[in-house]
């Protein structure tokens, strides 16, 4: 077995270029690459060793050295591609966690007990998904005012509770 050290990573074969994501402007691009490895923490410890993983890595253009490293336990015959996908869709999931912070007040919990803070991570969760939901039911182009949305009509026969006209249960 060969040891691969980040110095050593352009003899790696296959540098791929591919598609990351659709930044403001236009698409982003980089050059990835993928080799299996077999991750030697604390060998000295097991019994055996660990079980080889994929080492992904993203070395952009006009950079001396590759910047960013996954490693992942996908099967050995996930093409580039899907690992490409799949290490660069953690993004969403930190806006999401950023949006549940700011927005929706999850960072806002000062109590003590685990029951509480469940209690409340709940709601701000579900909160989110009503919101991300609401969100889904326009384009991203429409504006304000435009939405078209309409009101249901009234039945005639609708008393409001409260009205001084509302029939009180007997």
């Amino acid at each position: 077995m060969e040891f691969l050290y980040s110095r050593n990573i352009a003899s790696v074969p296959e540098m791929e270029n591919g598609n990351v994501a659709r930044g403001k402007q236009k698409k982003l691009c980089s050059r990835f690459a993928a080799v299996r490895v077999r991750p030697a923490h604390r060998d000295f410890e097991r019994s055996e060793p660990y079980p080889e993983q994929w080492l992904l890595i993203e070395w952009p253009d006009g950079e001396s050295e590759p910047t960013k490293y996954w490693f992942s336990t996908e099967a050995t015959d996930t093409p580039l591609r899907e690992l490409v996908k799949l290490a660069k869709h953690r993004w969403i999931i930190e806006r999401d966690y950023e949006e549940l912070k700011q927005e929706l007040g999850l960072g806002h919990y000062e109590g003590r007990g685990w029951r509480g803070f469940h209690h409340h991570a709940t709601l701000c969760i579900a909160a989110y998904g009503f919101l991300v939901a609401e969100r889904s039911r326009f384009s991203p182009s429409a504006r304000a005012g435009q939405l078209e949305l309409r009101a249901p009509e009234i039945p005639p026969e609708f008393q409001p509770r409260g009205s001084p006209r509302a029939r009180r249960a007997s």
